[in-house]
């Protein structure tokens, strides 16, 4: 049986949310004292933007505290908890998707699908391309194509050059997107969030398209949409500024 008590939220404990600057970045302040992360550092953002958007995610709470609802929040922990230590491998994660990214992958039909999935899938991996060094072969249905080995070294390179924030933002943007390409995309502020996800489900859309929506499936929709939202609103904080 499962102790209600466990599941409980947490009371608004404090009356007033501001940012301030530190000498670790800017300070989320509750009540004028700066809260801490699971390990007890204290929850500083490398740019004034972002902490404002963190700190509005701690003003939005009511009554009672919903974590698993300040997005931003927990992303910051994990930006000074766990990346840190973790970079090997999220630089690894970034390489693996790109080894068999989203954009590269092609229905074998109807035509019109593959023709809407080219018109947004080619332009992005010409920008990969052109702007990072990141070729990326493209085939038709579920078969594997090996990509360049040069490319995956391009994008381990560009993910090691990012700091802990924005590769943390990196890191929960392939598990939303499904490709490497796209993360970039809305990282560099090529592509929305939003549009970024939209285009990583175009297979999805069109199927509902065929034979309807699926209440199931908008419902998981909507919340990956409201997740794309959170992490637009990270990289657009992180671009005015950022910390190595």
């Amino acid at each position: 049986m499962t102790n209600g008590s466990a599941l409980k939220k947490p009371k608004r404990f404090y009356k007033t949310v501001s940012v301030s600057e530190g000498e670790t970045g800017w300070h989320v302040e509750l009540d004028g004292r700066t809260p801490v992360t699971p390990a007890r550092r204290k929850l500083a953002l490398p740019t004034q933007a972002l902490a404002v958007s963190v700190a509005e995610e701690w003003e939005g709470q009511i009554e009672e505290i919903d974590l698993p609802t300040m997005t931003l929040t927990r992303m910051a922990n994990v930006a000074l908890d766990r990346t840190p230590d973790t970079r090997d491998a999220l630089i690894a994660e970034v390489q693996k998707y790109a080894g068999t990214d989203l954009v590269c992958y092609l229905a074998e039909g109807p035509t019109e699908l593959r023709d809407r999935q080219e018109g947004h899938f080619r332009p992005l991996r010409d920008w990969a391309s052109r702007e990072h060094g990141v070729l990326l072969v493209p085939t038709e249905g579920v078969m594997n194509a090996p990509q360049p080995p040069n490319s995956i070294e391009a994008i381990g390179v560009y993910a090691a050059g990012k700091n802990d924030f924005a590769l943390t933002g990196l890191g929960m943007a392939l598990g939303l997107y499904g490709s490497a390409v796209l993360s970039m995309a809305v990282a560099e502020q090529e592509l929305t969030a939003l549009d970024a996800y939209d285009i990583s489900i175009i297979d999805e859309l069109w199927q509902m398209e065929q034979w309807g929506e699926d209440e199931e499936a908008l419902q998981r929709i909507g919340g990956h949409r409201r997740d794309a939202l959170a992490l637009g609103a990270w990289f657009e904080g992180l671009a005015t500024g950022v910390v190595a």
